[in-house]
C-alpha cells in the first residue's frame, strides 16, 4: 500500500475547483471575525447589556444550526455546487439587509440580517467541507481538509482589519473625554439619536460592501466546472442518519465540535471585555485579536505538517492540553499576562476544527452530506455558550470586574466555559487515538 506522505494532498485535474472552494473558507472567516467585535460595538450604540449584546453570536451562530441539515438534503438531491451557489445567494442577501437594518435603527433587525447571512454560511459550510474531503485520496482527506482551513484565519484577519480600520475606530458612542469617561454616556436622547444613527451606517457599510462581493463570487463559481456530478444513491434520508448515529466516532465528534466552536468563539469575542478590564479601548483591543489569528493561522500549518507523521487524534489531544494551560492562565493570572495567555490558547485551537471533522466523517461514504449537516449544526455551540458567558458578566452588573468569583474578576471567571470545553476535546482526541479505530 502506497504510504499516505506520497499521495498528493491535491491532485492536478482538481486544482482549479479546489483554489475556488478554498476560497469560501477564507470569505466566511471574514464574516465570522469582522461580526465578533460587533458585540461590544452594539453594546455600546445601542446601550444593551451584556446579556442582550451576546444576541449577535446567538443570531449568527443559531443560522447554522437552523440551516444545515436542509442544507445537506439540498446538495443530496442536488449537488455541492447548486449547494455553494445557494449559500452564496442567502449570504448576499444577509450582508445587504444591513442597510435597511440601519435606517430603522433596530437591533432586532440587525439579528435577523446576521440570521440570514449565516443561512447561505451553513450551506457554504455544509458544502465545501466535505466537497474538500472528497477531493482526492481518502487517506489524504484530514489533511486536504487542514490545509483548505488553514485559509478561513487570512479571511478572519481581512475581516479584523476591516472592523478595526473602518467600524471601531470611527464609533462616536465610543469616544473617551479626557477625564476616562464615555462622551456617550452624557449626551441628550436626541444627541444620542444622531449619534446613533451615525454609528449604525458605519456598521452598516463594510457589510453592504461584503454582500456585493459574495454576489462577484457567485458569478465566478457559476461559470466554472466542478468535479462532480448529481448523487444517484438511492438511500433515505432516515436510513443514512440512522448509519451515523451508529457511528461513536462520529456522534462523539458531533459533540466535540460544538464543545470546540463555543470556546472559539467565547475565547474571540470576549477578548475584547478581557481586554477593556486592563484600560484597552475596542479599537487596540483588536490588536490583539490579530495575534490570536495569526497564531491560529501558524498553527494550522504546522499542524498540517504534523499530520503527515503524527496521528490526529493524538495531536488533537496534546493541542487540547496547550488549551487548557493556557486558559487557566487567562483565568487566574490577572493583568497582561492573563491576556497574553487568552492571545496563546488560538495557538491551540488552530487545529479542532477541521481534524474533528476530517476524524468525524472518516469512512462514513456518501452519509457524508448529511455526517456534514449535523457537524455545521454542531456550531450551535458558538450561539449558546457566549450568551451563557455573557450572563456570568451580568452576575455583578452590566460591568467586567462588579464581583469576584475565586478570587478573580468575573470576566476572568467567565472563561471557566472554554476550559470545559476544552477537556471535551482533549477526551475526543483520546478516545480518537486509543479506542476508536479506523
Amino acid at each position: 500500500m502506497e504510504k499516505s506522505e506520497n499521495i498528493p494532498v491535491v491532485s492536478k485535474k482538481v486544482l482549479l475547483p479546489f483554489i475556488l472552494i478554498t476560497s469560501l473558507f477564507a470569505l466566511w472567516g471574514f464574516a465570522n471575525d469582522i461580526t465578533n467585535p460587533m458585540v461590544s460595538a452594539f453594546k455600546k450604540v445601542l446601550e444593551l447589556n451584556n446579556t442582550q449584546a451576546s444576541w449577535v453570536q446567538m443570531a449568527f451562530y443559531g443560522g447554522y444550526f437552523t440551516m444545515a441539515f436542509p442544507a445537506a438534503i439540498f446538495i443530496k438531491k442536488y449537488s455541492y455546487k447548486k449547494g455553494i451557489l445557494a449559500g452564496l445567494v442567502l449570504y448576499a442577501i444577509g450582508a445587504l439587509l444591513f442597510y435597511p437594518a440601519a435606517a430603522y435603527a433596530e437591533f432586532g433587525f440587525f439579528l435577523a440580517a446576521l440570521y440570514i447571512l449565516t443561512f447561505g454560511l451553513a450551506f457554504l459550510e455544509t458544502t465545501a467541507n466535505p466537497f474538500i474531503l472528497a477531493m482526492g485520496d481518502e487517506r489524504t482527506a484530514t489533511r486536504r481538509l487542514n490545509l483548505a482551513q488553514a485559509f478561513n484565519p487570512i479571511g478572519a484577519l481581512s475581516g479584523l482589519f476591516i472592523a478595526q480600520a473602518f467600524i471601531l475606530g470611527s464609533l462616536q458612542s465610543d469616544d473617551i473625554d479626557a477625564n476616562g469617561s464615555a462622551v456617550y454616556d452624557t449626551l441628550s436622547e436626541s444627541a444620542k439619536a444622531t449619534v446613533r444613527a451615525s454609528d449604525l451606517m458605519v456598521i452598516r457599510d463594510p457589510y453592504v460592501i461584503l454582500g456585493l462581493f459574495v454576489l462577484l463570487m457567485l458569478v465566478v463559481i457559476a461559470v466554472v466546472k466542478m468535479p462532480e456530478s448529481k448523487d444517484k444513491g438511492s438511500d433515505s434520508v432516515g436510513t443514512g442518519v440512522k448509519r451515523l448515529f451508529k457511528n461513536k466516532r462520529f456522534v462523539e465528534g458531533v459533540i466535540a465540535q460544538m464543545f470546540y466552536v463555543g470556546a472559539q468563539i467565547m475565547c474571540w469575542t470576549y477578548i475584547y471585555q478581557y481586554a477593556e478590564t486592563l484600560g484597552i479601548d475596542n479599537r487596540d483591543a483588536v490588536t490583539y485579536a490579530y495575534v490570536a489569528l495569526i497564531l491560529f493561522l501558524v498553527g494550522r500549518w504546522i499542524a498540517t505538517y504534523m499530520m503527515k507523521f503524527f496521528d490526529s487524534g493524538r495531536l488533537l489531544m496534546f493541542f487540547s492540553f496547550g488549551a487548557i494551560a493556557f486558559t487557566l492562565g487567562a483565568i487566574f493570572i490577572q493583568g497582561m499576562t492573563g491576556l497574553y495567555s487568552l492571545v496563546g490558547i488560538s495557538l491551540c485551537m488552530s487545529l479542532m476544527f477541521p481534524t474533528i471533522y476530517g476524524i468525524a466523517l472518516q469512512g462514513v461514504g456518501e452519509d457524508a452530506k448529511y455526517g456534514a449537516a449535523f457537524l455545521v449544526m454542531a456550531i450551535v455551540g458558538g450561539a449558546i455558550m457566549p450568551v451563557l458567558q455573557g450572563a456570568i458578566l451580568d452576575l455583578g452588573g452590566d460591568g467586567y470586574t462588579d464581583i469576584e468569583i475565586l478570587g478573580v474578576p468575573e470576566v476572568n471567571f467567565s472563561f471557566v466555559l472554554p476550559l470545559i470545553c476544552f477537556f471535551v476535546v482533549a477526551a475526543y482526541g483520546y478516545r480518537t487515538h486509543k479506542i476508536h479505530t479506523y
